[in-house]
């Protein structure tokens, strides 16, 4: 900060009435107890209402003066005071948004100045609650008894006869199908958008809302797996109830630590895109990159690398192609046009990169197709390299490449396996590990890459093999659909989500399904004739545990060897390996042998209704661990990606700490990272980075022409800090 100061308090309070005058809109000044002091890059003052001064509330400043449009939230103190600090010089939009508010006029301010707001309080609780998360609108959706699973098909309930239970349901609902592209109860889902056309009834107009654009084709498969004619039964039910003027349960204001978070953002992309992921350092050494520019994965949307210097407030791209110019791209069929975009297709990808990472040396990798499916001949049957001949692949659909920003350069790398995220192990090969692979976990030893830049002989996989006749050591194996043989192992059918190598030379993976699991992989001393798998399956069903939970999705791992994973019951889970009582191999080992490894945090949003069991309606995509406290609240804090809350969802000491994004709304990520940009700057020097993930960022608050946005959070240790 420039040491420039204005005091305001008692003994500044004619500088304070002359200044609050100059603005338009700019409320006198309310007194309220200590002084907010600001610099010349500050912006402070007091928010009331007509209620007195607004505590728990955001004040939110915007500029599009920056070469790409900037925007710094704080909150309010227990008195009303806020400050935003450290804004670069320009003009800004400053207005007060808040629970029980409606959005205060927007004042025109620079900074070093007071900037008293008048906060606005909503006339009724419909227009107070337009504010409020989409998972609260969401939980009013009702969902089918649990009376009514198993599912009888199209002649019956019209819940689908492969949904035998109500928690199934809801897994694909939240996990494997709507939630995992974008929000639900956001103001583009909760309503039905007027150019979509007219309909007899709400059910119909979701069966044509469902069919628009190129996500159409995914999105009816989505409602048939749950069962077509009860989904669009449950849908518009609950967007006729919001429109006859029911209302979810009001939100609390942020409270404790969440009024110490500093949000800055930056537009990155260009509307029609959609991100993935962003990375910002090394996990292993987040000093990494300190200060440094910020890159995102467009997934199936454009062929570039998005670019953020977070300094000059500039954005770029890194221009991607393809080794083999026949591999195909994002296909364009859609089943009917997009209320938004109408035929235009948007989405264009070849690379459809997924997830990027930076390695020691600062180069950026990530999964990323380079050829067509079709695998060469060394990867397939007959082929004498050691992963071929003990699982041969024959299509791998995504696979790896590498970008060094010093020379601009990049590389494609051709694997046999596919590829969807991806991790450094900490060992002297530099493993990058992936997920993705179908029946196989695929490594690159990138060491011996670097040395040889020989693709085929660095890369190698292994399918998962579980111990079950418990000699400690991989054997012949039968496979998943045989029963058991006391002579052999057994082939686990799953395939790694998530990747997150563990400090102990482990590699930890979640499965996707229901009830899911999370596995470890111990590559042993020749990987991978030596690889052997361990299957731990959240507590489902299971009369030993008290609380009950299901579906990992992403999941990471803590310095100690804990799992800690996102559910789609609306848990955050950990699970810690070393309180397990029973053997961890033989042949009662194959999912359910340790409920008492597993603890299940229910994510603070509330229940459906129509559902009674532990969770919430939440349903994080991932979750991270703050290995390296770049947040700032100590090592080995896990983080949900809240994307139904609008925020990240902190756990710590078994309590939440809720990083709302009020602005703009419809904030939705699937990844973060934490950076040191400065250890000795205090909070200042470090934080949380990530990018908005959805499908439809057009759904957010701007709709059409609303951009991908970069968020950087970070924690002040009061809400009056500089």
């Amino acid at each position: 900060m420039k040491t420039t100061r204005v005091l305001f308090g008692m003994v500044a309070v004619g500088i304070a009435l002359s200044l609050a005058a100059s603005w338009a809109g700019v409320s006198a000044p309310q007194l309220t107890g200590e002084a907010v002091r600001i610099d010349n890059d500050d912006l402070g003052g007091v928010v009331t209402s007509a209620k007195g001064p607004e505590a728990g509330v955001w004040v939110i400043a915007e500029t599009t003066d920056l070469p790409t449009k900037f925007v710094k939230i704080v909150v309010t103190d227990d008195r009303g005071r806020y400050l935003l600090p450290g804004l670069p010089k320009a003009s800004y939009n400053v207005w007060v948004r808040g629970y029980g508010l409606v959005d205060s006029p927007k004042v025109q301010a620079t900074p070093g100045k007071i900037v008293n707001l008048t906060a606005v309080v909503a006339p009724n609780p419909r227009a107070a609650a337009e504010y409020y998360p989409a998972g609260y609108w969401f939980s009013l959706i009702r969902v089918p008894d649990k009376s009514e699973f198993p599912g009888t098909g199209p002649r019956g309930n019209g819940i689908s006869s492969n949904m035998k239970s109500q928690a199934e349901w809801l897994r694909n609902l939240k996990s494997g199908g709507c939630w995992a592209c974008h929000q639900l109860g956001n103001k583009a889902t909760r309503e039905i958008p007027k150019n979509l056309g007219t309909f007899d009834s709400s059910a119909l107009a979701w069966d044509r809302r469902i069919q628009s654009g190129q996500a159409g084709g995914n999105m009816i498969a989505g409602l048939n797996q749950l069962g077509r004619e009860r989904a669009l039964t449950v849908f518009g039910d609950w967007t006729s109830r919001i429109a006859a003027g029911e209302l979810p349960p009001a939100p609390p204001r942020p409270q404790g630590l969440e009024r110490n978070v500093v949000i800055t953002e930056w537009d990155w992309t260009d509307p029609k895109a959609y991100l993935h992921d962003e990375v910002s350092t090394d996990r292993r050494n987040p000093t990494l990159n300190a200060n440094g520019v910020i890159y995102g994965s467009l997934e199936l949307s454009a062929d570039y690398l998005p670019v953020l210097d977070p300094v000059r407030h500039t954005v770029s791209q890194v221009k991607l192609t393809v080794r083999d110019p026949k591999t195909p791209p994002t296909g364009p069929a859609m089943p009917h046009p997009s209320p938004y975009w109408g035929d235009e297709v948007i989405w264009t990808s070849k690379n459809n990169v997924h997830n990027p990472m930076f390695d020691e040396r600062g180069r950026l990798w990530i999964t990323s197709a380079v050829r067509p499916p079709s695998n060469p001949d060394f990867c397939k049957e007959g082929s004498s390299h050691p992963s071929a001949k003990l699982f041969p692949i024959a299509e791998a659909s995504r696979h790896l490449a590498v970008y060094d920003p010093k020379t601009k350069q990049l590389t494609h790398i051709s694997t046999c396996f596919a590829t969807h995220h991806l991790m450094f192990a900490e060992d002297a090969n530099n493993t990058l590990w992936t997920s993705g692979g179908g029946q196989v976990v695929g490594w690159l030893n990138t060491k011996m890459f670097d040395q040889t830049h020989d693709e085929v002989k660095s890369q190698g996989w292994t399918a998962l093999i579980i111990d079950t006749n418990g000699n400690g050591k991989r054997d012949a194996y039968v496979e998943p659909n045989q029963p058991l043989d006391p002579s052999k192992d057994k082939r686990f059918g799953g395939a790694f989500y998530a990747v997150a190598p563990a400090p102990d030379g482990s590699v930890w993976g979640s499965v996707l399904g229901f009830p899911g699991a999370v596995v470890r992989l111990n590559p042993g001393t020749n990987p991978p004739e030596t690889a052997l798998a361990e299957v731990y399956e959240p507590p489902f069903n299971n009369p030993k545990a008290p609380v009950q939970g299901f579906s990992p999705r992403g999941m990471d791992i803590d310095r100690n060897g804990v799992v800690w994973a996102a559910l789609a019951s609306g848990h955050m889970a950990s699970f810690d390996r070393r309180k397990c009582k029973g053997p961890l191999n033989g042949p009662t080992a194959t999912g359910q042998h340790c409920p008492e490894g597993w603890t299940l945090y229910p994510e603070p949003l509330p229940q459906f209704k129509g559902v009674t069991d532990s969770g919430s309606v939440e349903g994080s995509y991932y979750t991270w661990v703050d290995q390296q406290d770049t947040f700032g609240l100590g090592r080995n804090i896990p983080i949900d990606t809240g994307n139904a809350s609008e925020g990240l969802l902190v756990l710590k000491d078994g309590k939440w700490i809720v990083l709302r994004v009020p602005y703009p709304l419809g904030f939705y990520t699937k990844w973060m990272d934490g950076r040191i940009d400065d250890p000795k700057a205090g909070w200042k020097g470090r934080g949380l980075w990530a990018t908005v993930s959805t499908r439809a960022p057009f759904h957010m608050e701007g709709g059409k022409g609303t951009p991908s946005k970069v968020l950087h959070f970070q924690l002040r240790s009061g809400p009056l800090d500089k």
